[in-house]
C-alpha cells in the first residue's frame, strides 16, 4: 500500500481569499488600540513545531505516554510565574491554559471542590465570562456592588458575608478590571474575613493583564500569593504577546491534589480543565522570556505607562475626561461617536470607552485618535447649529 501524500495546494480563488483576509488584518491592525493584546512579537523560529501534532495532554509535572509534548518548557515558564507571584515553590502547581477564562474557571472549580457548599462573591465589574463559568459549574453566587472606580465595594461584601457567615466564601477578586483596570483591595478583603472570624475561605484573582504589570512596578497594590491568594489566572497573549490566546493558572498544590485523577491510557494525571492542551503556546511564552527577559518586560511596562499618560493628555485636550488607575495601562474616557468606536476598535460600556496602551500602541496613533474625536465632535456641533 502506498503512503499517503500531502493534499494538493489551494485553488487560486481560495488563495486569493486568504490573501484578502491577510491584507484586511494588516490594515485593521493599525487601529487596534482598544483591547489588551500585545502585537509586538516574532515567533517565526518556532514555526517548524507546527509541522507536528504536539499536545500537552495531562499534568505538566507528570510523565505521559504521549511523548510529542513541550512539558519541560511549560514547567520553565511556570517557574517564572511562580517567582513573579511569590508562591512558595513547595506549594506551587500550575499549567498553561488557553486563556483567562479557563484560568478563572479552574480557580472557581478548585474553590467549589474545597467548599462544595461555598458561595462565590464577585463584583459587578467582573469579566462577563465569570457569570457563564458560574452557570456551567452550578456554583451558588452573589454579585457584589462595585464602586464608581470599578473596585469591589467592601462594605457591601462585608454585609453580604456577615449575612451568610455559615457558608464558606469563595472570593473572586479582580486584579485589573476589564473596563477600568481597577484592582480590588485584597488587604481589605482579608481584613473583612478576619473581622468576621471566617476561618474557611478561598480567594482567586483574575490578573489577566495586570499580572504582567504589577511585578515590574515599584509600588504594586497587594495582588499575589503574599496577599493571601489561593489561585491566580494571568493571560499570556496580553502583555507578553502571542498569536494564539493563552494564559497561566497557578494554585496551591494541596488543593489541586484533591481533584487529581489517574488516566491509564495516557499514563498521566488529569488535573487540568482540558484534556488535550496547546503545546505551542508554552514555547511562545518560553521564547518571550528567553529573548526579552524580565528586565525587558519592565522596560515595556514603563513604555506603556508613558504612552498612557500621553493619551490622557491628548484626550483631555479634545474635551474628553480621561484617567487611569495607578499602575494601569487602561485609559478611560468619555465614549466617542460610533464611527470613532468602530474605526479604532474601542471597547465601550455605557458612557465610557477605553484605550489600552499595549507595547504596540504609539503616540502617533493616540494623536490620530484624538484628531478623529475632535473632527467627529466638530461635525456633531455643526449639525446641531444648522438645525
Amino acid at each position: 500500500m502506498k503512503h499517503l501524500t500531502a493534499p494538493p495546494p489551494l485553488s487560486l480563488d481560495d488563495k486569493k481569499r486568504l490573501d484578502d483576509l491577510y491584507a484586511m488584518i494588516e490594515r485593521e491592525a493599525d487601529y487596534f488600540i482598544g483591547y489588551p493584546c500585545n502585537a509586538v512579537f516574532d515567533y517565526s523560529p518556532l514555526f517548524p513545531f507546527l509541522n507536528h501534532p504536539i499536545n500537552n495532554v495531562g499534568d505538566p509535572y507528570v510523565p505521559s505516554n504521549f511523548h510529542l509534548n513541550t512539558h519541560d518548557f511549560e514547567r520553565e515558564v511556570l517557574e517564572v510565574f511562580q517567582q513573579l507571584t511569590h508562591i512558595p515553590e513547595q506549594d506551587a502547581w500550575g499549567y498553561i491554559s488557553c486563556g483567562g477564562t479557563e484560568g478563572n474557571m479552574y480557580g472557581i472549580f478548585l474553590g467549589r471542590e474545597l467548599f462544595p457548599e461555598g458561595l462565590v462573591y464577585y463584583s459587578e465589574d467582573t469579566h462577563y465570562s465569570v457569570n457563564k463559568i458560574l452557570r456551567c459549574l452550578h456554583v451558588r453566587n452573589i454579585m457584589i456592588k462595585s464602586n464608581p472606580d470599578g473596585t469591589m465595594d467592601l462594605e457591601d461584601l462585608r454585609e453580604t458575608i456577615r449575612i451568610h457567615r455559615d457558608v464558606p466564601p469563595i472570593i473572586f477578586a479582580n486584579v485589573g478590571t476589564t473596563m477600568k483596570g481597577a484592582v480590588d483591595d485584597l488587604a481589605g478583603i482579608r481584613q473583612i474575613l478576619d473581622e468576621l472570624a471566617v476561618h474557611q475561605s478561598y480567594i482567586h484573582a483574575d490578573a489577566a493583564l495586570s499580572g504582567m504589570i504589577l511585578p515590574f512596578v515599584d509600588d504594586p497594590q497587594p495582588w499575589d500569593f503574599l496577599a493571601g491568594l489561593d489561585s491566580i489566572s494571568i493571560s499570556g497573549h496580553k502583555m507578553i504577546g502571542a498569536p494564539i490566546p493563552c494564559g497561566i493558572v497557578l494554585a496551591k498544590k494541596r488543593y489541586v491534589d484533591r481533584i487529581a485523577r489517574s488516566i491509564e491510557y495516557v499514563g498521566t494525571m488529569d488535573t487540568t480543565i482540558l484534556g488535550s492542551r496547546n503545546a505551542i503556546t508554552p514555547l511562545f511564552l518560553w521564547y518571550a522570556f528567553r529573548t526579552l527577559g524580565l528586565e525587558g518586560c519592565r522596560r515595556r511596562v514603563e513604555y506603556c505607562f508613558d504612552v498612557a499618560d500621553y493619551a490622557i493628555e491628548r484626550l483631555s485636550e479634545v474635551g474628553r475626561r480621561a484617567w487611569r488607575h495607578r499602575n494601569s495601562v487602561t485609559v478611560v474616557f468619555d465614549r466617542p461617536a460610533p464611527e470613532v468606536v468602530s474605526r479604532w476598535q474601542l471597547a465601550v460600556q455605557r458612557d465610557i470607552a477605553h484605550v489600552i496602551t499595549m507595547p504596540h500602541v504609539t503616540r502617533a496613533q493616540i494623536d490620530r485618535l484624538a484628531g478623529d474625536i475632535a473632527r467627529s465632535d466638530a461635525a456633531v456641533e455643526s449639525n446641531r447649529v444648522m438645525k
